[in-house]
């Protein structure tokens, strides 16, 4: 464990010191060395007792974030089957999702669960 610690100081004082040195334009830094050295000890600092902290405080929305997105490729998902469907034989099979954006969340998020439901039992 310290020596992780000591890896990750050197490493954000690095990680200052090439931002100070390549992407002046976005991150000022003066003091040279010294500087980096205090700037990476703060990030170190920062990420050892700040950032578990943050973790717990954005769970809530990171989780949301996660939902929407697994929403999201889930209605891409139906999307692609209802174009496939669409060029088949409508005696054959003809393909909609009604109640505007509402069903298709309901669809997309119906499916999701029932193919992880599969997933897990069939595993």
């Amino acid at each position: 464990m310290p020596l992780r610690i000591v890896a990750k100081f050197a490493l954000n004082i690095g990680l200052v010191w090439v931002l100070a040195t390549y992407l002046g334009d976005y991150f000022q830094m003066t003091g040279g060395l010294g500087a980096a050295v205090v700037t990476g000890s703060l990030l170190t600092l920062m990420n050892i007792i700040v950032r578990p902290i943050l973790h717990i405080l954005t769970l809530p929305f990171r989780l949301f974030a996660t939902l929407i997105a697994l929403i999201i490729v889930q209605a891409a998902f139906v999307q692609l089957t209802i174009m496939i469907a669409e060029r088949m034989d409508p005696a054959v099979v003809t393909l909609t999702i009604g109640g505007g954006l509402f069903g298709w969340i309901v669809v997309a998020i119906t499916l999701g669960v029932g193919n992880w439901l599969m997933k897990v039992v069939l595993k």
